[in-house]
């Protein structure tokens, strides 16, 4: 494979943003027979030096462009670290023989790399997904008149002037203007009472919560019977009547009086018989647990 010798011979040194701006303007521009050249030595010898040199001579290309989307309030130096990604694809992807000039062709890479960064970090959540929202995420910005919300009027001028509904351009307005919230609240007990997490969160199918509920359940049911049967059968009989066996409005199936004419015992030492049951019971629980 045969190497072109590198046309760029500035180094970038690390340092400061405008000390590597400053580097990226004093890097010569190529002719378009040398830019040629390198994109033939590329494609068909695969010469990474070659590359390079294509790579380095439209640096500058990148921080003009970078320099546009100032305004989305992101890094300058993220959104050229983003643009210079587009680049090397537009590098990788020329043909030199379809006769445009690669920074014709890499300008499409550059933006479209810089509108991916500010779309995934413009917001926590996404504003635009589709090619369609996208496009108009950038339009709107570019042509709202004022930062004030946009009116009515203002609305239907920007549909007209993009070709777009008005209800997508009210859509995407509401996401430009919404702003982004912290799902926890700060320290202020205020604050966390009224955080978004208070509200999202769902307690039903949270762990402990989960063991909580089927242990309470095993309790209400194999613990109980388990616990029955430590009683004797009068008094199993008087616990099923008034605790277990319940009616459709909730209510025992049985009176005390109705359990004293049963057993032929006065009221009063039925209700004995039941507090001592629930008792020997509890205590019983409390074992089985």
């Amino acid at each position: 494979m045969t190497a072109i010798a590198p046309l760029l011979p500035v180094e970038l040194k690390a340092g400061s943003l405008e000390s590597y701006i400053a580097s990226v303007n004093r890097l010569p521009m190529l002719t378009a027979e040398e830019e040629l050249r390198l994109a033939k030595s590329y494609r068909d010898l695969e010469d990474l030096d070659a590359a390079r040199a294509l790579v380095m001579s439209h640096l500058r290309v990148v921080v003009s462009i970078a320099r546009q989307y100032l305004g989305y309030g992101l890094p300058h130096a993220d959104l050229i670290q983003e643009g210079n990604i587009g680049l090397m694809k537009a590098v990788k992807k020329y043909d030199p023989n379809q006769g445009v000039r690669l920074v014709t062709y890499a300008i499409h890479w550059i933006k479209a790399e810089i509108h991916e960064y500010i779309l995934r970090n413009w917001r926590l959540v996404k504003v635009a997904t589709t090619k369609a929202q996208r496009k108009l995420f950038f339009n709107l910005r570019s042509n709202r008149p004022t930062l004030n919300p946009l009116s009515q009027d203002e609305i239907q001028n920007l549909a007209k002037s993009l070709d777009v509904k008005v209800d997508d351009v009210k859509e995407m307005e509401s996401r430009l203007t919404a702003n982004d919230v912290a799902i926890e609240g700060s320290d202020s007990d205020d604050d966390h009472s009224f955080a978004p997490i208070q509200w999202l969160e769902d307690h039903r199918y949270e762990p402990t919560e989960v063991i909580a509920k089927q242990e309470y359940h095993h309790l209400q049911t194999a613990g109980v019977e388990e616990a029955l049967t430590q009683l004797d059968p009068r008094s199993q009989r008087i616990i099923r009547s008034r605790w277990l066996d319940v009616n459709d409005e909730g209510k025992a199936s049985a009176t005390l009086h109705d359990l004293a004419a049963e057993f032929n015992i006065s009221a009063e030492r039925v209700r004995q018989l039941e507090s001592l049951a629930l008792k020997k019971m509890k205590s019983a629980l409390q074992t089985y647990q």
